[in-house]
Parts: C-alpha cells; structure tokens; sequence
C-alpha cells in the first residue's frame, strides 16, 4: 500500500519575530529528520550485517545450482526442444533459451570514427547538431522573435538555511 504525500499546509509568517521563530523550528525539523534517517540507516546496516553471512550463502547456492541446472539443459537441449521449441517445462519449473538481440560494442570510439571517415564508410558515422545554448545565453538578442526558443532570466529562488554549529571530531 502506497500512501499519498502529504502537501503542506499554506503558512506564511506574520512578523519578524514569527519567522524567526519559523527559522529556528525549521531547524530543529530538519535536524530531527536527519537523526530519523541516521538512525534508520544505522538498522539496516545493522540487520544487513547480522544476515549477510546467509545471503552469501544463498547467493553461492542458487550460482551453483543455475551453473548446474544449464550444464545438463545444455547436454539435452536437442530433446528438450524438440519441434524448434526454445523452452521445456520440467514439471518443478521451466528452462529456455533466448537469443539476445544484437548489439554493438564500440572501444577507442574516436579512432573508430577517423577509421571509418578514412574507409569512406560514412553512413557508419552520425552527425549529430544540436542547439549550442552557451551561445544563445552569450547572445539573446540573436534569438528574439524566433519560434521555440525562450530565453529565461530573472527567476529567483528563495532559500532558508538555519544556522548550525559545527563540531569538529576529535581523533
């Protein structure tokens, strides 16, 4: 079950000393939530640590037993998929074979690409434009007027950020 998140509330403060008091109380959620995640990330680390001995375990089990499973479905794949099946149903589970499609793979892509323009095997090669917006942004009168393209300038964006000590650890 999914619960829905809750949206805030409408609030605004009505004086100085209000949002002073916002501030700090801001603070001491912000603070709280933080020692919520702590700690929470500190039990799963912990349960993680007590059961990570059985997940190697079972981890190794189930490698061991798909290594062996697929070394005899290979063995009698021929009767297994007789009439050009690519699955059989074993009664306690099914086993096929999928053939992946293809894909390429390419290393050193900047020589590839010298090579294949050097080859005059061009249509391997992909130009690719795209809108420069540095250059838009250096120049915006350039771009008044023309269809799709905004420039946005003046947005502000409003922060909070309550005042913390901060401790430094001892070695």
């Amino acid at each position: 079950m999914v619960k829905a998140k809750k949206t805030a509330a409408t609030y605004v403060c009505q004086s100085k000393d209000e949002t002073m008091t916002a501030i700090k109380e801001l603070g001491d959620c912000q603070r709280s939530l933080t020692r919520i995640k702590t700690r929470l990330n500190d039990l799963i680390a912990e349960k993680t640590a007590e059961v990570q001995g059985d997940i190697d375990t079972l981890s190794t089990r189930i490698e061991t037993l798909t290594a062996g499973i697929a070394g005899w479905c290979e063995a009698n794949r021929a009767t297994l998929c007789a009439d050009g099946r690519k699955s059989a149903n074993l009664i306690t589970g099914e086993v096929s074979w999928r053939q992946r499609p293809p894909s390429v793979f390419v290393r050193q892509v900047d020589k590839v690409i010298d090579l294949l323009a050097q080859l005059g095997k061009t249509r391997f090669l992909r130009e690719k434009q795209e809108v420069n917006k540095e250059a838009i942004l250096a120049e915006p009168q350039e771009v008044v007027g023309i269809p799709g393209i905004t420039v946005v300038t003046g947005i502000e964006d409003f922060a909070v950020t309550p005042f913390e000590v901060e401790l430094a650890e001892e070695s």
